[in-house]
């Protein structure tokens, strides 16, 4: 079974968006010059599980920014919706997490880059993230996407890295135990 990891930036207050999926918040901070890894980070992954409002706010970038293929899970969006630049790098997909695992695990994937708030939410309750790379923000947005949202139960982490950055970023690598 493939293992999912996640690599995510949230702001102190715990949102990774605002409610309509902009980055503004995110994309204000100076980080020329820093190295957070993100690099080495998709070069690790074999594939990228996002949701539909990631894929969505991705699409506003303008330059598809990832070399590997992805998987969105959406109910409502077919290929069509997939614009001509990037297809055959997007497919779309409807199963559970549980359910999207092993397909992958059935195609010889081993790592999963798991993106977007409730699409983390969801493989995290499903047992299926190994480790989290979470980079807080110095900014208070009040009110947004949560990180995190409820849990039916505890997900213990473990620590495993903290790095600070001249911008104010702080990153933690989580193991998920």
């Amino acid at each position: 079974m493939p293992t999912g990891h996640t690599m995510m930036a949230m702001s102190l207050d715990g949102f990774v968006a605002r409610k309509n999926h902009t980055l503004d918040w995110l994309m204000k901070l100076d980080t020329e010059g820093e190295e957070h890894g993100f690099a080495d980070f998709q070069e690790s992954i074999d594939v990228i599980v996002m949701g539909t409002g990631s894929f969505r706010t991705v699409l506003g970038f303008g330059e598809w920014p990832y070399q590997k293929p992805a998987v969105v899970l959406s109910s409502t969006m077919r290929e069509d919706d997939i614009p001509d630049h990037i297809k055959g790098k997007v497919e779309f997909s409807q199963l559970s997490p549980e359910a999207l695992m092993s397909q992958l695990g059935e195609r010889g994937i081993s790592r999963v880059y798991v993106d977007g708030g409730a699409i983390i939410r969801s493989f995290l309750h499903a047992g299926h993230i190994a480790d989290m790379r979470v980079a807080v923000a110095p900014v208070l947005i009040g009110d947004g996407i949560r990180m995190f949202g409820e849990l039916t139960k505890d997900i213990d982490l473990f620590l495993e890295e903290v790095s600070q950055f001249k911008s104010g970023l702080v990153q933690m690598r989580y193991r998920v135990i």
